[in-house]
């Protein structure tokens, strides 16, 4: 199966008087790079939702947001006495260590989170709940999300690379019957030309002539060029129809793809030829953008 490295997912769960939500976004990246946001205070339980996340994505950069509002946020509030002596006493010792200003005023300190919780819900404790249960099950309900669009993405991506492949590979199948023309062609052009030039002063040297048209022979042969960029098909093909992750094999085979044709285009000195040229490098820079989105 492919997947693209680009999507979205979203859950919410109600847990402790708090709905807690969960939104996961991930885009191009060269490797596996998770980013969690949530409030500090589950801070502990961060490298087990990280390890969550990478059994579900092998690569690109994922952003995962958690956020947490309360469910009585219409009922009365009540101050935490505790978090606000915390956030009291800190400010107090930064003012001691650097000399900065640390007075809180009131409304400075009722702006810090969980300075005033509602009356009738308690605070989240560890030991009354299972707060990183909660967390996995929510995330593991966003990440189904992504996963599912990424999948989606990923089919329609493979499908295109495969209709370009399928042009380079009706290109290739040109260059094959055009190739053992060129030197013929080169033969009748120079005959033609020194025809053209004969005046009478001298003779047409047939045995000069022949060696000739065997070193352009030599240097214009793709024979080799054309074998490999049959065998790079093949390896594509196989790997686009594979359900392993191909972003990155398939970029290094349009590359040598890539490189195959510009020496096609370079050795071979034929209008025909490189008019397929063209159009099998337009394909490939098609492909190679698409390949770039691909796990």
């Amino acid at each position: 199966m492919s997947f693209s490295m680009t999507g979205y997912g979203h859950s919410a769960m109600q847990h402790g008087g708090y709905k807690i939500q969960f939104e996961v976004k991930s885009v191009n990246h060269r490797y596996c790079e998770v980013v969690l946001r949530m409030p500090r205070e589950w801070n502990s339980f961060e490298e087990g939702l990280r390890r969550l996340v990478q059994q579900h994505v092998k690569r690109g950069r994922i952003d995962v947001y958690v956020t947490r509002e309360s469910e009585s946020s219409g009922s009365s509030m009540t101050l935490n006495r505790a978090a606000a002596e915390s956030y009291i006493r800190a400010a107090r010792e930064l003012e001691e260590l650097f000399g900065i200003d640390g007075r809180l005023g009131a409304a400075e300190l009722l702006a810090l989170p969980d300075v005033m919780l509602p009356s009738d819900a308690p605070l989240p404790a560890a030991e009354e709940t299972d707060w990183e249960t909660v967390l996995r099950e929510g995330l593991s309900q966003a990440l189904g999300e992504l996963v599912s669009m990424r999948s989606s993405e990923g089919r329609h991506l493979t499908r295109d690379c495969g209709q370009r492949l399928a042009n380079l590979t009706s290109a290739h199948a040109e260059l094959l019957r055009l190739a053992p023309g060129v030197v013929e062609d080169y033969r009748a052009k120079l005959r033609q030309r020194l025809s053209e030039l004969q005046d009478g002063s001298f003779a047409l040297d047939e045995q000069r002539l022949s060696m000739e048209v065997a070193l352009f022979a030599d240097r214009c042969s793709i024979d080799e060029e054309l074998a490999r960029l049959g065998s790079h098909f093949e390896q594509c093909s196989a790997l686009l129809a594979s359900d392993e992750p191909k972003g990155r094999k398939l970029d290094f085979l349009i590359q040598e793809m890539n490189r195959e044709v510009n020496t096609i285009g370079s050795k071979a000195n034929h209008l025909a030829l490189g008019g397929h040229v063209v159009e099998m490098k337009a394909e490939l820079e098609k492909m190679r953008e698409q390949a770039a989105n691909l796990e």
